[in-house]
């Protein structure tokens, strides 16, 4: 069974940083991209970061470049999300996903870590 485990969330003053990991088990992780996405409340999901599996090459919303940095430990099946120079509207719950190589869309979602900045 295939799970992912989003932590690190928390409440933070802008300007101030936050280090989000996700988790995976029951996949093997260096097959998989990851990408991690967030929602904040009445508004729609959204992508943050992602990172291929093959090659490890990132890409991120242009909200967030030059702020957050998307990592993974292969040997610790774990992601990352290094989020620094936080703003209020970076608050939202914070969910990693996993996709295939041959997939095109992300086949596992974790439950989400909540995010909130106080200005």
């Amino acid at each position: 069974q295939v799970q992912l485990e989003e932590s690190g969330g928390g409440l933070v003053q802008a300007g101030g940083s936050l280090r989000l990991s996700c988790a995976a088990s029951g996949l093997t992780f260096s097959s998989y991209s990851m990408g991690w996405f967030r929602q904040a409340p009445g508004k729609e999901r959204e992508f943050v970061a992602a990172i291929r599996s093959i090659g490890g090459s990132t890409n991120y919303a242009d909200s967030v470049k030059g702020r957050f940095t998307i990592s993974r430990d292969r040997a610790k099946n774990t992601g990352y999300l290094q989020m620094n120079s936080l703003k209020p509207e970076d608050s939202a719950l914070y969910y990693c996903a996993v996709r295939r190589v041959s997939s095109q869309e992300y086949n596992y979602w974790g439950q989400g870590t909540q995010v909130t900045i106080n200005s």
